[in-house]
Parts: C-alpha cells; structure tokens; sequence
C-alpha cells in the first residue's frame, strides 16, 4: 500500500463539506475563506502512541482525541471550530487503522461542522499531530492573561475522571481487562474527551480569562495566574467530582487526580461576581456543569485550601513531556 492510497483512504473521511473551503485535500496548501471581521485562531496538539494513549487504543478513539485535544483549545479561546489539517506518522501502512482512526476523527469533525482540508503521512513511529483553525469576531478571543482580583474561579463538568482512567489502564488490577460500569465511565472520558465548545463560544461575552484543563487543573491554573501577574486561590472541597471517580478511588486518590492529573479537557475560567447568575443561567441552558472552585487574589501563585480554610503544601506542576 502506498502513501497514496492512504491519503486517498483519509480523503474519504474528510468531514463537513464547507462552502468556505476554496481549495482542499489535493493541492499544495489548503485555501479558505474568512468572514469579514474575524480572526483565524490556531493551534497545533500532537499524540504520541505510548505517551498519550496506550498503545491498545481503539484507533477510533485516537482519531477522536487527536481531533478533539485541539477543539478544546479553541473552546479556550471561545472560537467555532472551522477546518484542520493532519499529519500522521505511521511505522507500516495499514489500511485498516486508517479506516478505524478516520472514523473517530471525522465522527467528531461532522459534530461540528470541521473540514480537513489538507496534511501530510509517512513513516516512523505512531504520532498524530493536527492543526485546527477557528473564528471569533475581531477582538473578542478569550485569553489566559485577562484575569482580575477578585473575580472568581469556575470550572466545566467534573475533573479527575480522565487521569482516573488512566490510573485504571496502568493499574494491576485483576478488573482492568473487565472493567466495571465505573471504570468503564473513567476510561472513557480518557479516551474520548468532549471538547466545551459551545461553552467556550457563550463565555466570550462573560469571562475575562479561560484556559482548558490538559496538564493538571494546579499547572493550568498555574498558566492563568502567571500570565495575569495574580494569584489563585482554590477549595479542595469545591472540586466537581463525579460518582464513578469517587466510586473507583478513596478520598486522598481522588484529591491527588483532580489536582495534578489532566486529559480532562474541561474548561476553567475566571468572571466578575455580578456576572456569575447570568453565566449559570447560560451553561444550565446548554446542559453545561460549572462548578465555583476558587477566586482569583492579589498574592502570586496558586493556593490550594482545606475544608478549614487552611492552606495545603502542593506542587502546581502538572505534566511536563521533558521532566
């Protein structure tokens, strides 16, 4: 099988077809068309087999994550997803991989009306890498710099199950090839994470800074006060956690994956007290879980406290590919 057959393989799951795609897969470079008062927003994320999935991984599902770790960047920045691109690297060319990783990545594509309009194959070891393009009004993208004292902390959905999925598949434990209801939840959100689009896009008019939730909510976090030269200041105990994490791990276990663990692609973001009701008002309207975790204060850093009030002794280093 040649390189060929496989883009030809790709080309048959290129997602939505958009009337705004000048020219596509096929030609040197892909040509679109952005509206008038926009800006593109971009952003690149790459998997490695091994580093992050397993390498026992549906190939749909990876197809999926490549495609969604970079929705969720654009839900950061409160941008509608518009087209891709995606270079795959791959140690022998198998049609059927292919077939089964298109269909993850083009589900999830078709979701939102993203077309893939150009990339790249060849050999080496396992590693996806895709570059997503959105739009936003001239002006209005969301960034992690724009945080004020005083404003509060929120997050989306509930943090931890990801990293706990992970635990599961790394585990010894004699369920982990027969996973319960529990762990099947965990693993799942590991697998194929639901990028807040639609959150993100609505918190345009509303938040003043947002990042997504990959390394670890503290190193997130972290990224957030920096860039806003402030501090944050968080409730162990106003953490969202689901059932199935609680159900899965004792108490310390699940403090520890919500704090430091990431893949779980929710969104974290800062706003004003007087707008904290409309905001609720907005994400119950769209089935959105937000959860008030924290404030954002005068003191550097990032500060975890108690159910006391105390502060705790935490690291806010999430996951870091060269330490």
């Amino acid at each position: 099988m040649s390189e060929f057959d496989l883009i030809d393989i790709i080309r048959r799951h290129v997602g939505a077809a958009r009337s705004d795609v000048r020219t596509g897969i096929g030609d040197d470079a892909a040509v679109v068309s952005v509206p008038p008062d926009h800006e593109l927003v971009i952003c690149t994320d790459t998997l490695v087999a091994g580093v992050h999935f397993p390498d026992s991984t549906d190939p749909a599902d990876i197809g999926w994550k490549a495609l969604a770790v970079n929705l969720s960047d654009l839900a950061a920045m409160g941008a509608l997803p518009a087209w891709a691109t995606l270079a795959l690297t791959l140690p022998e060319p198998d049609a059927r991989f292919v077939e089964r990783l298109m269909q993850g990545f083009a589900q999830l594509a078709n979701e939102h009306q993203m077309a893939l309009i150009g990339g790249d194959t060849t050999r080496g070891p396992l590693t996806l890498s895709v570059t997503a393009h959105g739009i936003v009004s001239t002006g209005q993208a969301l960034r992690r710099s724009d945080a004020k004292h005083g404003e509060v902390v929120f997050v989306t959905g509930t943090i931890g199950d990801a990293a706990g999925g992970l635990r599961i598949l790394q585990s010894a434990n004699p369920n982990a090839g027969n996973p319960g209801p529990d762990e099947q939840v965990l693993v799942a959100r590991l697998n194929r994470p639901q990028a807040r689009v639609a959150a993100g896009i609505a918190l345009r008019d509303l938040a003043s800074a947002c990042i997504d939730i990959s390394d670890g909510l503290l190193a997130d976090l972290g990224h957030v006060a920096t860039s806003s030269k402030l501090g944050i200041e968080i409730g162990e105990d106003c953490l969202p956690m689901s059932s199935a994490l609680q159900n899965c791990f004792d108490a310390e276990t699940c403090r520890d994956l919500q704090l430091f663990g990431g893949d779980d692609y929710e969104l974290a973001f800062t706003i004003a007290e007087a707008r904290a009701d409309s905001m609720r008002a907005t994400m119950e309207k769209l089935g959105c879980r937000v959860s008030r975790i924290g404030r954002v204060i005068e003191e550097p850093g990032i500060h975890v406290l108690d159910r006391d009030g105390r502060r705790r002794e935490t690291s806010s280093k999430g996951w870091d590919h060269f330490r």
